[in-house]
């Protein structure tokens, strides 16, 4: 099983390491550009956002960026636990990262206020994270924003280790 480690992007050195991560080819359609994280991040303060690298040991192989307890829910937001970003290096996708950095997001969010669903969003489509996400325990919520929709995993009842997927 795959465990990955959450750290704290504050350093320059962390801000260009993670700048690197690359797409796969074709995932561009799903998710914008590292330097587009940063800058919407910088851009919607009230989301609360919390970015992490993701580290297999000290190997980087990731980013994500969720909203950690929106404290004011607008129309045009999602909480207040949302998975905003999720980007596995495409060197390194297919191996159980994705799923092992969800599996932490979900063990930080066990102990924060609140914190009973995560929430995320994206398109469906050829090459899109949608099946991935509902192989993992998401479930459709039946609405839309953005153009995508909005996906829940319901972390009641869980408890602090991983939660099970399908």
């Amino acid at each position: 099983m795959v465990r990955v480690q959450l750290r704290d992007i504050v350093t320059e050195e962390d801000r260009r390491a993670v700048l690197a991560l690359r797409r796969a080819p074709g995932q561009e359609r799903y998710l914008g550009s590292m330097e587009s994280h940063f800058e919407d991040a910088a851009d919607e303060p009230d989301a609360k956002p919390r970015m992490w690298s993701v580290h297999d040991d000290e190997r980087l192989v990731g980013f994500v960026m969720i909203s950690d307890g929106i404290e004011v829910l607008r129309e045009d937001l999602v909480g207040p636990y949302f998975l905003w970003r999720l980007l596995v290096d495409e060197r390194f996708q297919g191996r159980g990262y994705g799923a092992a950095t969800i599996d932490a997001v979900v063990e930080y969010l066990c102990v924060r206020p609140g914190a009973d669903v995560l929430y995320t969003s994206c398109e469906h489509g050829e090459g899109s994270p949608q099946s991935f996400y509902l192989r993992y325990g998401f479930a459709p919520t039946g609405e839309r924003k953005w153009g995508e929709d909005i996906l829940a995993l319901d972390l009641r009842g869980r408890p602090d280790a991983a939660p099970p997927r399908g």
